[in-house]
C-alpha cells in the first residue's frame, strides 16, 4: 500500500523503487564508512585525505536524501534505518580502529569500485522502467567515479 500516487505503473515503480532503496542504503553506508575513516585516519597525508573524506560524506548524504525523496515521490517508502543498512548494504566493511592514510585510501578505492558497480547495474535496470530515476543514478555514478578517481590518484606512487 502507498499513500502517495505515482504516474508509473506498478511494475515500473517496483523496479525503480527497489533500485532507489538499494542506492539509499549504499549511500548511507558510504557516508558512514567515510566518517569512520575520517575519524580514525593518521599519517603524513592526514590533512588532505581528512578533507577529501568530508567531500565523500557530503556527496553520499546529499545523494541519500535525493534518492530517498525520489522514492517517496514514486510512492515507495524509503528505509534508511541502521538495521536496514547493516543487513542490506553491498559495500565492503571498513576496519575498526586507527587507520594509516595509505590503508584508508586503499579501503576507499575498493569501496568505490563496489558501489560504482552496484549503481551501474541499477542504471541498466531502471532505464526501461523510469528514465528520471535512471538519470539520477547516472549523475550519482559520475560523482562516485570522480571521487574514486581522486582516491586512486592519491594511492598511486
Amino acid at each position: 500500500m502507498t499513500v502517495i500516487s505515482s504516474s508509473l505503473p506498478d511494475k515500473e515503480r517496483e523496479i525503480a523503487g527497489s533500485a532507489l532503496q538499494a542506492t539509499l542504503v549504499d549511500m548511507l553506508d558510504l557516508s558512514l564508512v567515510a566518517k569512520q575513516a575520517h575519524w580514525n585516519l593518521y599519517g603524513p597525508r592526514f590533512r588532505s585525505i581528512h578533507l577529501q573524506l568530508d567531500e565523500v560524506v557530503t556527496t553520499a548524504r546529499d545523494y541519500a536524501d535525493t534518492v530517498a525523496e525520489r522514492a517517496a515521490a514514486l510512492g515507495v517508502s524509503p528505509d534508511g534505518r541502521a538495521g536496514t543498512i547493516a543487513t542490506t548494504s553491498g559495500l565492503p566493511g571498513f576496519p575498526a580502529g586507527w587507520t594509516k592514510d595509505a590503508d584508508a585510501i586503499e579501503a576507499l578505492v575498493q569501496t568505490f569500485l563496489a558501489v560504482i558497480d552496484r549503481v551501474r547495474e541499477r542504471v541498466e535496470e531502471t532505464g526501461p522502467a523510469d528514465a528520471v530515476t535512471q538519470d539520477l543514478l547516472i549523475a550519482l555514478t559520475a560523482d562516485l567515479e570522480k571521487q574514486s578517481w581522486m582516491f586512486q590518484a592519491e594511492n598511486r606512487h
